[in-house]
């Protein structure tokens, strides 16, 4: 039995116990609501997750591909010289987003993939290959900006469904149980106190009852050397009932 220390065995310990309980097993039961819903929302964001990265690399994969045709039909300096003519860069705004009492990122971005006069490099001076090279790599930012959103959202996700997990099992194997023996505890003790009270009490009335006797005994006696008259005994030498008298 896994007594909580320091527990004073008290009717006033024992009720404030019995709240603890309630409180414990609604607290519980909805922790045990929000693990569950939360196991429901990783699952649905683990998807996501697997669709993006398969998409990203994708992305990537042909990002990469038409920077190399770019590069053949351009030359990498013509490259660096349309990558110097950026005017406007992405702007990224941070908020945040609650799933189940989560709070996770939400990422926006603007000006990511943009029309072909607002890149910046002169239309005439290049091939549709640094086109198709600009617009690759625009989708492929953005989506590396959505998953960095969707990834984020999966470790706040996993980071709180494991703590969650360690609370419904501190509650459900430790604190709920200790209480419950703890109950358990100064219920037995109450009890005992309550039998040794008993039989102090019979005691204390008995011992009262012999006292009493013992007096009314004495007020007897008093009465009796008072009225001048002994009580009759086997040894006192007169008979009951039956007159004296003289031998003929």
């Amino acid at each position: 039995m896994a007594v909580i220390p320091g527990t004073k065995p008290t009717r006033a310990v024992l009720i404030s116990l019995k709240k603890r309980i309630k409180v414990a097993q609604t607290g519980h039961s909805l922790l045990k609501m929000k693990r569950d819903g939360l196991m429901i929302e990783f699952f649905e964001v683990l998807n996501q997750a697997r669709t993006i990265r398969q998409e990203l690399v994708e992305d990537f994969i042909k990002a990469q591909q038409s920077l190399n045709m770019a590069k053949a039909t351009e030359g990498a300096l013509a490259i660096k010289s349309v990558a110097f003519a950026l005017q406007k860069e992405p702007a990224v705004e941070l908020e945040s987003r609650n799933i189940m009492g989560v709070v996770v990122p939400k990422i926006t971005a603007d000006s990511v993939q943009k029309q072909m006069f607002e890149r910046g490099y002169g239309i005439i001076g290049t091939s549709a290959a640094i086109d198709e090279a600009a617009e690759a790599y625009e989708s492929l930012v953005d989506k590396i900006i959505t998953a960095a959103e969707v990834e984020t959202a999966l470790i706040k996700l996993v980071e709180d469904i494991d703590a969650t997990k360690r609370r419904v099992n501190a509650l459900e194997f430790k604190v709920i149980p200790d209480i419950h023996d703890t109950v358990r505890f100064i219920g037995f003790a109450l009890e005992e106190m309550e039998r040794d009270n008993l039989v102090k009490l019979k005691m204390l009335k008995g011992k009262a009852q012999r006292a009493e006797k013992a007096a009314e005994a004495e007020a007897k006696k008093a009465a009796l050397e008072g009225s001048g008259t002994e009580p009759l005994g086997p040894g006192s030498g007169k008979s009951e009932g039956f007159p004296k008298t003289e031998a003929a």
